[in-house]
């Protein structure tokens, strides 16, 4: 284990230069704090009665998306301040799954746990599958990524006439797969990025964390229409 865990360790420092992989820590740190506030958030709609996610906590992540891409980096001189918006967004965007995660617990409290742990290991496996690929390679899948994420949009639309259920779970699977995409899009791009001088790291752990709830949104809509079907068959 230990000797697996140097080699890794070794393979890391070979791949990237010091300067990418201290960008990474910040970025991946700033992930952490994200999703530690999208779970307050959450914590906040289902187990209190004041804060509840509505039309005023959507408004209120759009605001903080909006400020947050309009403030300049500035040579790393708006850091505490973009972070505020960041966190903002993520507390905001947790409140906002709060109706889901309540509906989900509700047909079983063991979907949200399975969600969380299916989320993390497909986030940490497309990472380091992006991390450790030949340089460039994912960030081509840029222009598919984006008509396939279009081209959902408008499936999304026209469903809402249609009222197809094959559409519907068509999207959530095909986005599922979407979100994956983007997750090595995403860090090979990030890691270019650093390479050409880009040191925004509040921005790049934006994408990311998008990405991560994007995952783990659509895992526990699966994870809660697959145990209704099982009660279904059931009864």
């Amino acid at each position: 284990m230990a000797a697996s865990l140097n080699s890794f360790i070794r393979t890391f420092n070979n791949k990237l230069e010091e300067p990418v992989r201290q960008h990474l820590t910040n970025v991946y740190a700033c992930l952490a704090a994200s999703t530690i506030a999208a779970s307050v958030g959450a914590s906040l709609h289902i187990y209190t009665e004041v804060f509840r996610a509505g039309l005023l906590s959507t408004i209120g992540a759009l605001a903080c998306f909006v400020m947050l891409v309009a403030t300049a980096d500035g040579d790393g001189k708006r850091v505490q301040q973009r972070l505020g918006y960041l966190l903002g967004f993520s507390l905001l965007s947790g409140m906002g799954m709060g109706p889901l995660l309540e509906y989900a617990a509700s047909v079983n409290p063991t979907i949200i746990v399975t969600a969380l742990v299916g989320t993390s290991i497909i986030f940490a496996s497309f990472s380091l599958c992006s991390i450790f690929s030949e340089e460039g390679r994912w960030i081509y899948m840029g222009g598919a990524l984006m008509t396939l994420l279009n081209t959902l949009v408008l499936l999304t639309l026209a469903n809402l006439f249609f009222g197809s259920q094959l559409i519907y779970k068509m999207h959530l699977y095909v986005g599922l797969a979407l979100m994956c995409g983007f997750v090595l899009y995403d860090t090979q791009l990030i890691i270019e990025k650093r390479r050409m001088g880009n040191k925004d790291f509040v921005t790049h752990s934006l994408d990311l964390f998008i990405d991560l709830i994007g995952i783990f949104r659509r895992l526990v809509i699966l994870l809660t229409q697959k145990e209704e079907d099982n009660r279904k068959r059931r009864n």
